[in-house]
């Protein structure tokens, strides 16, 4: 673990994702500091309570400077407090449905988020995309406004991540090299398990297959050129879309994921050797603890047993061979979460590929790169770049 403010595992790698997002206008480290200084170790209502205390300062300043006619002004802070407010409702999991705290905060990142996104100097176009009876939300985020088709990314998170963290985490580094992006919240992520009441589903492949019909919709997307990133538990499930949906240039997997069940299912047999099984492991642990009640909500379950039982078929097992088109496996040396998996998937791919190891001495080491956006970006972007121009 590379230790960051914390020496909680969980709140470490938290206050990192927070402060990671710095590189493009997600937080700023005097605000992250002094945020995290009122924090004791493991103390989950100090957290949400002094990170939606700092967002709410910053969303003020980005209110008065739109207020007053300052544009630049406003879309900064306003990023950075859809971030904090993010950052603020991430421990709220106990009961998110009955947790009128957890609602507004998750509302207001995504309210500070959309009231950014239209000061951006190509503004961002709010998206519903049609999803079975429903729709999914989503963003189109454009290079420039000229109308030109451009290769275009497709992006999705994973397990917690939210559409607006898409823009921080994947869509700013895409949007400066000349993709088009377009990130959505699929079933089981941000707005629509609170308010769609959608929950993870794992043949992902009915989620990415409409978004990429929409994708052919939009004047902007070149068609030749479409790409799928998924982020983190994002990272199976794109994998799971691309064995299906062929329409794609190629797909990164930000990090690869092979079998998500193994994550769970491990998690319940480490609580069943304890005295006091479950109960007394999520007492004593944050992450564990928030990780059971984070898929509680987003599977729709209600104990780990069910949760075992819901994530058996989030595997790639014999199904990894279906991806036809060029596919990029990350790796984190030091994943806390899915240690081994991208190196297995990477090995069962038959289409052309390439694993790239971020390393610990490098400052990349974490899950999902937290804390090294450039380096991610630039090792993905110029393999992306490459692959595309050939």
């Amino acid at each position: 673990m590379m230790k960051f403010l914390y020496d909680d595992e969980s709140f470490s790698f938290e206050a990192l994702r927070a402060a990671g997002y710095a590189a493009y206008g997600g937080a700023d480290l005097g605000e992250v500091l002094v945020t995290c200084r009122q924090i004791p170790e493991g103390d989950e209502e100090a957290w949400s309570a002094q990170w939606a205390a700092t967002a709410a300062r910053i969303e003020r300043i980005g209110r008065d400077a739109l207020a007053a006619g300052h544009r630049v002004s406003a879309r900064e802070a306003l990023l950075r407090a859809s971030n904090y407010y993010r950052t603020a409702d991430f421990y709220r999991r106990e009961d998110p449905a009955a947790d009128a705290e957890s609602a507004r905060l998750a509302r207001a990142s995504q309210q500070t988020f959309a009231d950014a996104a239209e000061l951006l100097d190509t503004p961002a176009r709010a998206l519903r995309i049609p999803y079975e009876d429903t729709t999914l939300p989503g963003y189109l985020f454009l290079a420039d406004d000229s109308g030109t088709p451009r290769p275009t990314v497709l992006a999705h998170g994973g397990y917690d991540s939210t559409l607006e963290e898409d823009y921080f985490a994947l869509a700013a580094g895409a949007l400066r090299r000349g993709y088009n992006v377009i990130a959505f919240d699929g079933p089981g992520q941000g707005s629509t398990v609170r308010d769609q009441g959608l929950h993870f589903r794992p043949d992902w492949e009915a989620v990415v297959t409409p978004a990429v019909d929409f994708a052919l919709t939009v004047p902007e997307v070149d068609a030749e050129q479409l790409v799928l990133i998924g982020m983190s538990l994002g990272g199976y499930l794109a994998a799971r879309a691309a064995a299906f949906e062929h329409r794609l240039a190629a797909c990164v997997l930000y990090d690869g994921v092979y079998d998500f069940h193994a994550v769970i299912a491990a998690t319940a047999s480490r609580a069943a050797s304890m005295p006091g099984g479950m109960e007394a492991l999520m007492a004593q642990n944050t992450m564990v603890r928030w990780v059971v009640r984070n898929g509680r909500w987003t599977f729709g379950v209600s104990d780990i047993d069910e949760l075992v039982k819901a994530t058996e078929a989030y595997t790639m097992a014999g199904i990894a061979d279906h991806i036809t088109f060029p596919t990029l496996v990350l790796e984190a040396e030091n994943d806390q979460f899915f240690t081994g998996q991208p190196q297995r998937l990477f090995g069962e791919l038959t289409c052309q590929k390439e694993l790239i190891s971020f390393r610990e001495d490098e400052g990349a080491g974490e899950h999902c790169h937290e804390g090294a956006m450039f380096l991610f970006h630039q090792r993905t972007f110029d393999w992306l770049d490459t692959l595309l121009a050939g």
